[in-house]
């Protein structure tokens, strides 16, 4: 848990801003894939700080500096349970990785704000994906500035490690280990199988105990046999 200390007296720094998490059940599910997979890949790193659509205060005192990406990546920063980023109680560190996923109540100036609020207060790496038309746009900061991805399908984030791969018009991302990025029914569904398949290796394995152990009765039974017909079995 991380408590935040008190800020600037007189000053509220609201913990929502009014707006729906997502627009449609497309958004919200790969807001909460890119989330929890996310989770996962740093579950054991207690220095990097994942959120979903958590509000963003960048400067200390101006409460309308502010932005809630649908998915965000702070390194160097603790988990645990926050009401909102406010980045000077963070060690003023932004979150270096965030993601959008475009929603038909985003407007074009609402997008070009948010891509200069990331620019400008610091963000390393911007993943923007609209669900109607498949596209995937990225920017990468080089020296001080936001620079586009040429080509996204087959980049690799460098802070994340992760892999993006468009076919057929579909995002898939993949993990550093190679797996792909899936959702709570598909890894539930893993779990499964391998449960399945680990019962069917203790039922062999009990299958050929037993015969392990007839086998040795059997053989028992013949040198018993044979030493009582006065014959040495070895």
């Amino acid at each position: 848990m991380v408590t935040q200390l008190p800020s600037s007296p007189g000053i509220i720094y609201p913990e929502s801003d009014g707006q729906p998490m997502a627009d449609n059940t497309k958004q919200f599910e790969l807001i909460v894939l890119i989330k929890k997979n996310l989770d996962l890949i740093f579950a054991d790193n207690p220095n990097v700080f994942v959120a979903g659509d958590l509000l963003w205060y960048a400067v200390e005192g101006k409460p309308n500096l502010r932005k809630a990406p649908d998915v965000m990546v702070a390194f160097g920063r603790p988990k645990g349970d926050r009401g909102s980023y406010l980045q000077w109680q963070e060690d003023n560190i932004p979150p270096q990785v965030v993601f959008e996923i475009l929603s038909p109540g985003n407007t074009h100036r609402e997008m070009i704000e948010k891509y200069d609020f990331y620019r400008r207060y610091g963000v390393e790496e911007y993943y923007l994906y609209d669900l109607d038309t498949g596209e995937l746009s990225g920017w990468v900061r080089t020296d001080t500035d936001l620079q586009p991805v040429n080509e996204m399908s087959g980049w690799e984030s460098p802070r994340l490690g992760i892999r993006f791969q468009l076919s057929d018009d579909k995002l898939h991302i993949y993990r550093p280990d190679g797996e792909r990025f899936l959702t709570y029914v598909e890894l539930d569904q893993q779990r499964q199988q391998a449960e399945a398949r680990a019962q069917q290796e203790r039922q062999r394995a009990e299958i050929e105990r037993q015969r392990a152990e007839q086998a040795e009765a059997e053989l028992q039974a013949l040198r018993s046999l044979l030493q009582e017909r006065g014959i040495n079995p070895e």
